[in-house]
């Protein structure tokens, strides 16, 4: 376990593209963060969360075009609305009926992406590439305010955790677009 104090760490950034497990800050709450394109990390999240299994973790992208990654392709309507949610603490339920992410949406052939306005979280997104981010708790817990929280509930099961003091946030809104017509969820 290895403690930084900001995202801009190569060694930080190094070790998530090669396959380690971190909590950070995102833009709403503290998060627990892989690649999530790399489907056996996405699982070990699972596990380290002793998350039910059916339910998807949101993925964050540092630009629209990341949803490319994923194979999501947005009808016109809906990128003229994009400046409404994006970027922000909204997170967007997209179709995504691609099978080789199955891993990530779980059953549901949709995913759900954020666009966070935070400049240096962004940066570090286009730097690893799209994250998984689910929060730092074990299900049914609370979300952690701060890293000694966050290390009580993983301790050695997270890589590395990054220190941005007590965090007092909300998760981040969860609106469905995947029937064409926006309805929040929370």
């Amino acid at each position: 376990m290895i403690i930084y104090n900001s995202l801009d760490n190569k060694n930080l950034v190094k070790g998530i593209v090669s396959g380690k497990v971190a909590v950070i800050p995102t833009d709403t709450i503290y998060g627990i963060v892989a690649c999530a394109t790399n489907e056996p990390l996405v699982k070990k999240v699972y596990e380290i969360k002793k998350r039910t299994p059916d339910k998807p973790f949101i993925v964050l992208i540092a630009d629209i075009a990341d949803l490319g990654i994923f194979n999501v392709s947005l009808p016109i309507d809906l990128l003229s609305q994009l400046k409404d949610y994006w970027p922000g603490p909204n997170s967007l339920i997209l179709s995504c009926d691609n099978t080789k992410f199955d891993y990530l949406s779980r059953g549901t052939k949709s995913l759900a992406f954020r666009l966070p306005d935070d400049k240096k979280l962004t940066d570090f997104i286009r730097k690893t590439g799209p994250l998984i981010a689910p929060s730092a708790n074990p299900e049914g817990q609370e979300p952690a305010t701060d890293i000694s929280v966050a290390i009580k509930y993983f301790n050695n099961q997270i890589d590395y955790y990054v220190d941005f003091g007590k965090i007092i946030g909300h998760p981040s809104n969860l609106i469905d677009f995947t029937s064409g017509l926006p309805i929040k969820l929370r």
